[in-house]
């Protein structure tokens, strides 16, 4: 079994691929005609980071689930991305629209951590690679 993909359910494919252009630097790879669905470049081979639109992700899933951007809380999960200055990263995804839930702090074991909250609920965790 090989890890594949993420999805990110959301209310707008369009505005979450925009803001993760201007907050982090990941260029869309694709966004369908449709506007449901699209895709982020990753520059990690074979790992792709995607969005839906809610519409399409409740007919997929046939259940409903949390809406991550209208919980008051982020969600039990993260998307992480690790970057040679956390200070930076952090300032540039506040400054595009991200709320800031946890300011850089370097943990005892040498690794530099902040926590964002992009507008359409998603948390994301930006730090330095371990080791």
């Amino acid at each position: 079994m090989n890890f594949a993909y993420t999805i990110v359910y959301v209310p707008d494919v369009s505005a979450s691929l925009a803001f993760f252009e201007r907050a982090f630097g990941l260029k869309t790879r694709f966004l369908h005609e449709s506007g449901a669905y699209g895709e982020v470049d990753t520059g990690v081979g074979g790992a792709t980071l995607a969005f839906v639109d809610h519409e399409t992700a409740r007919d997929s899933v046939q259940h409903d689930y949390v809406q991550a951007h209208a919980s008051p809380q982020p969600l039990g999960m993260e998307l992480g991305f690790t970057v040679s200055d956390v200070q930076a990263a952090y300032d540039r995804a506040v400054a595009a629209g991200a709320r800031p839930l946890a300011a850089p702090v370097t943990k005892p074991w040498g690794q530099t951590v902040a926590y964002v909250r992009c507008p359409d609920g998603s948390l994301v965790e930006l730090c330095t690679a371990m080791g």
